[in-house]
Order: structure tokens, then sequence, then C-alpha cells
């Protein structure tokens, strides 16, 4: 991809409403643009972003066993007014009417919606277990939008939802994606640490969160620092029992600040660990809070009809692009991981337009995209400070420099982003350096051919 280009309306300056580093960054980076407070539209290089975490979060959830669908975002009032939330679920919820008069909403949450699907096509024990996911934008009417997508109105959101017919099955669930949850965090680059959490007007009485530790966070969480070094698990197999996993990640003490208690925490001062954190998926368990009301019950093997037992997991994907951030930039703008990077390459011409560096560059790109990299190639007739300036602030994990003296000696430059360093070498040097050097997802490869 040439610079010249692509869309990209990189920012000098800082707008005045960026608060934090992940807002100052997606605006400064031309990621995203405010439509009005709260709502962004996302921009070419901030698509790329939330795509490639799209895709990874839906290629682990395909990995647990849940099977992928599309709910609407406008959903009818009397689903909500059947389980009970449609009056409780307070001024956040935009309640709309159509042209006939029939009232709607914009769906902050999908539980109703599936419950209703779902009711209508099970009848058996049989037909149970199921876990059923989509990947959709959500509306919640928040008092005092900021922090740009970290809290915005409108965000995309992959949530899931399971049914089963019993407890022990359902835990099943909760615990498949438990582990899916830590193995999608962990392919983005991000540390995540599961926390016992209050359900709140989700319902249930089971719930964690996981949340990524970042300076800028928006609570204080406390662990046990032997949570820091824990690893995640590989090569997990869905179908056997997860308890062991979720056993090992939850006997450790962690905790947010409203339910961490000075006076009763088990962990000595020196092993206890404090930082501000971010909150990126939730996951809960909540029985048959909605299966009741709306009447979603199954014929059990002994001929008795059953409430179905369900439970719902959540994660941010749209939220995840300013998580990322907030955990991986420094003062000079962006630094992604490889796995969700927009370009995992940036080749900067110091001089567009001569021959030897056009050529170089354009060899350059063609065998880095042969081996599966994203290339971003400066080709603009900028001045080589901003050129770099530019690079920086959007982050992508390799630099590769070329311009007119380093041709004559038979090299390039090579910077790796997350480590700031510079490297003199040869080109096919160069190539091997940065290909051996990044980790590429198979999620995300190629998921933006050209």
């Amino acid at each position: 991809m040439r610079l010249s280009e692509f869309f990209l309306p990189v920012l000098r300056e800082t707008p005045n409403e960026a608060q934090i580093a992940s807002h100052r960054f997606m605006l400064r980076a031309g990621m995203i643009r405010q439509s009005s407070a709260g709502i962004y539209s996302w921009l070419p290089l901030g698509y790329r972003v939330l795509k490639k975490i799209e895709a990874i979060v839906r290629d682990e959830q395909n990995r647990a066993g849940a099977h992928e669908v599309l709910m609407p975002t406008i959903q009818p009032a009397e689903l909500w007014r059947e389980s009970g939330r449609y009056d409780d679920y307070g001024k956040e919820m935009l309640r709309i009417k159509d042209r006939h008069g029939r009232e709607m909403l914009y769906g902050p949450t999908n539980e109703e919606q599936i419950t209703e699907i779902f009711r209508a096509a099970a009848k058996s024990y049989r037909d149970v277990p199921k876990l059923l996911y989509h990947i959709q934008w959500k509306f919640r009417d928040e008092v005092r939008p900021r922090f740009g997508i970290m809290r915005g109105r409108e965000f995309l959101m992959k949530d899931c939802y399971s049914f089963d017919l019993d407890f022990e099955s359902s835990k099943r669930a909760y615990n498949k994606m438990f582990v899916a949850y830590l193995k999608t965090f962990e392919r983005m680059g991000l540390k995540a640490i599961p926390m016992a959490a209050d359900t709140g007007p989700i319902g249930g009485d089971l719930s964690h969160e996981f949340i990524i530790l970042a300076d800028t966070g928006e609570s204080e969480v406390f662990c046990h620092r032997d949570l820091m070094q824990m690893a995640v698990p590989q090569g997990v197999d869905y179908r056997a029992d997860l308890q062991p996993i979720v056993d090992e990640w939850t006997s450790v003490y962690a905790a947010a600040d409203e339910m961490h208690d000075p006076a009763t925490c088990p962990v000595a001062e020196a092993d206890l660990v404090s930082q501000r954190g971010i909150e990126v998926g939730h996951i809960f368990h909540f029985g048959s809070k909605y299966s009741k009301p709306m009447g979603l019950s199954v014929t059990g093997p002994d001929g008795v009809d059953t409430d179905v037992i369900m439970g719902s997991y959540g994660v941010g994907v749209s939220r995840l692009v300013g998580g990322i951030i907030e955990a991986s930039h420094d003062d000079d703008g962006i630094i992604w991981p490889d796995s969700v990077a927009p370009f995992h390459v940036g080749i900067v011409n110091l001089k567009a337009g001569d021959a030897d560096c056009d050529s170089m560059c354009a060899d350059l790109e063609q065998k880095f995209r042969n081996a599966g990299l994203d290339v971003l190639v400066d080709d603009t007739g900028e001045r080589a400070g901003a050129k770099f300036a530019t690079m920086d602030l959007i982050g992508l994990p390799w630099q590769v420099v070329v311009g007119p003296r380093g041709l004559k000696d038979g090299q390039v430059e090579v910077k790796r982003r997350s480590e700031g360093e510079r490297m003199a070498l040869t080109p096919n040097a160069a190539l091997d350096r940065v290909v051996s050097g990044t980790m590429l997802d198979p999620a995300t490869t190629g998921l933006f051919p050209g």
C-alpha cells in the first residue's frame, strides 16, 4: 500500500478534547473522527486494527465451539418487557418508535433477542448445549461520554450466549469462555487478569471481568505478583475438563478496587501488585434469569420441562483498540503488537522519485508481501523528519528506511518500533530480520490483500 494513495489524515497537534493516550493518538494518527458525542467514524488505519482484533476474537470463539449469528441492532421493546428489564435498564437505553408507533430500542445488549431466537427452536434436551455468538454494534446512551472509544456511546462488541440443561453443563460453557478469553487477549499481546466481579444489570450469580494493566486505566486493581507470571495454556482441548485451568487462575488473589479490602487482603504487602486496569471482557453465568420469564424451557430426559440455564460472555472489540494503545505506547505514539498492527512494516522512501530508491522500495514491498506481511510505503514528498514522526505516531512494528546515502553503501536502515534502536543492514539481511522477527497471527494474516 502506498501512503500517497492511502487516506491517513494525521494531526500534528493534539485536539483539546483528548484526555487519555488512546484518544489522543487515535485522533492524531487518523484512525477515527468524531461524528457526535461518543460516536466515531472509523477511518482506514483504525478500521484495519478493528478488523484484525475482530478476526482474533472470532477465531477463538470458533475454536471454543461457539457458532456465529448476526442479530439486529434494533430490537422490539416487547422482548425486554418479557424479561422485565425494559423499565429497569434506565436512561442508557435509547428508546425509539417506528412509523407505526411500535416501541423499539437500539440494543445495548442481546440477552432477550437471543433468548427469543433459541426458544423458537429448542424443544428437547437434545437441542442443548449450544453456544451462539455475534459481533455487532451496540448503543448505550452514556450520560457523559469521554475518553474517545473507551467510554463512547456506540461500540462494537462480541457477545456470546450459552444454553444448557443444568448447572454442571453450563459451568463447562462458562469455563470454555474463561479459557478462550485468556487465549484471545494473549494473541493480542495483552496480559489479561481475570477477577471475580459484580454481575451488575446483566444479573446472575457468577461473573469474572478480564482486566488489562495500563497506567491510565479507569480503575485500580490488586493481585498477587504470581498471577503476572502465569502462562496461558496452549493446545487447549475444549472438549476436555477445563476446570483445573480455571481453578489455577482463580486461586491466586485478584480484585478490583471496589472488591479489595486492605484489612482482609490475604496477600502480604511485598507480594501485592497494585496497578491501574482497563476492563476488556466480562463473562456471566445467570441461570434462568431470562429463560424463566421468557418461557425458554426444554423437555428433559425424564419428560419434565425444565428452564434452560444460560450465560453471556462479552468482549469489547472496539474498546480493545483503545485498551491496547493504553497498554502499549510512548511519548511519540502507538506501539502495535504484531498481531493487530494495521501494517507490519512501514517502508520510508527518503527520496521518492529517485530511481534507485523507488526500485528498492518496490522490491522490498513485494518480498515482504510474499512473506505474508502487510506493508505501507511512504512515497510522499514530505521531509524526512515528518516521515519518521508519522511512522512513530502510527506505531507500525517495523520501519525500513531507504535513502540514497545508504543505498550507495548497499544498506537500508531497520527499526523495531518497540525497541527504538536502528540497525544498518543489507536489504536481504533487513528482509530476514523483519520476517523472522514478526509474529504473524493466522487469523489476521492476509486479511487485507493488496
